[in-house]
């Protein structure tokens, strides 16, 4: 019997309120990955369930975990801390399952300098604007301006990390950019030569979207 070929690693980042969350729900649903449900020292928001959108555990629990190396990745956000077991991960990966990460720039960094045997497709989402950046921001944070501009302050210097990615996209209508992620992991799983995309376009957004 052939052995089973093991999964992949897929990983969506982007700054605060641009939208990977439910990228990751729509590929998990359509194309069957398992997602990597993070643990985290945050409060649970509205209709959120623990062990559905997160693991919620208090901080001295999460720095245990540290300590015992438990984590494929972690990072603090907004004082509050993120993590990917490692154990979970590398068991659903070893069944041939692909496994999707929504985490920030840093998590991606960490998970990439640990070399792991398998193969890894990074994806990096873009808002449309920032003035609806900063919508989607207020509408999640229960009309928090506060909370916002902090997230918008942070977003200046998140967005920069594009370029360590394997594809950047614009998320300004969901299920074309849905379909520009699929087709992009679809090629890189046959590995088929990374697609080019404009680079300039991108570069332009940013600098509107920073400006």
């Amino acid at each position: 019997m052939a052995e089973k070929k093991a999964g992949v690693i897929v990983i969506l980042s982007s700054p605060s309120g641009a939208g990977k969350t439910t990228l990751v729900k729509k590929l998990s649903i359509r194309s069957n990955f398992k997602i990597s449900i993070s643990y985290t020292t945050r409060r649970p928001r509205l209709n959120e369930k623990n062990g559905k959108d997160y693991f919620f555990i208090q901080d001295k629990e999460f720095k245990t975990l540290i300590k015992k190396r438990k984590f494929l990745e972690h990072a603090k956000v907004f004082k509050n801390f993120y993590g990917s077991l490692k154990e979970t991960v590398i068991r659903n990966l070893e069944k041939g399952e692909n496994v999707i990460f929504d985490i920030d720039w840093k998590g991606t960094q960490q998970i990439k300098n640990k070399k792991l045997k398998y193969k890894i497709i990074t994806i990096f989402i873009l808002p449309p604007s920032k003035k609806e950046l900063f919508n989607r921001l207020l509408k999640r944070d229960q009309k928090d301006k506060k909370i916002a501009s902090v997230r918008m302050r942070q977003f200046k210097k998140d967005v920069l990390h594009w370029k360590d990615y394997d594809f950047t996209v614009i998320n300004d209508k969901i299920e074309l950019c849905y379909d520009q992620i699929d087709n992009f992991i679809k090629k890189q799983k046959k590995n088929i030569k990374k697609l080019r995309y404009d680079k300039k376009i991108i570069k332009s957004h940013i600098k509107k979207l920073i400006s």
